[in-house]
């Protein structure tokens, strides 16, 4: 249950209409106002970094990952494989074991925002 929830509010971030590149603090309000801060640990400074180094805030990003044999989608690049199979997100993506798990500043994604 808990699983479809977190897939439901990522599916409005995921492809919106008419959607342009996001600024972060755009990213974290939606983010919060969706119910997904602090969702499987994830604070909103931590989703705004993920979504700055999977995307760079763009909501249609779209990557074909060849050698991995995955499409990633959306803001959080959600893998192919992961939404159509397991219906849950893997929580150490490269992106965020390589920019967001041992930086000390995370809080700087929140910077300027009113949530």
């Amino acid at each position: 249950m808990k699983a479809s929830m977190v897939l439901s509010l990522i599916g409005c971030l995921v492809v919106p209409s008419g959607a342009a590149v996001m600024g972060h603090c755009k990213v974290a309000k939606k983010c919060y106002e969706g119910g997904l801060d602090y969702v499987e640990g994830y604070s909103p400074w931590k989703l705004g970094c993920l979504a700055y180094f999977e995307s760079k805030f763009n909501p249609t990003a779209v990557y074909e990952n060849l050698p991995g044999g995955y499409t990633g989608y959306g803001l959080f690049q959600i893998r192919s494989y992961d939404w159509c199979d397991k219906g849950k997100i893997r929580s150490h993506t490269p992106s965020w074991s390589l920019n967001c798990r041992f930086v000390d500043n995370l809080a700087r994604w929140l910077v300027g925002c009113r949530l």
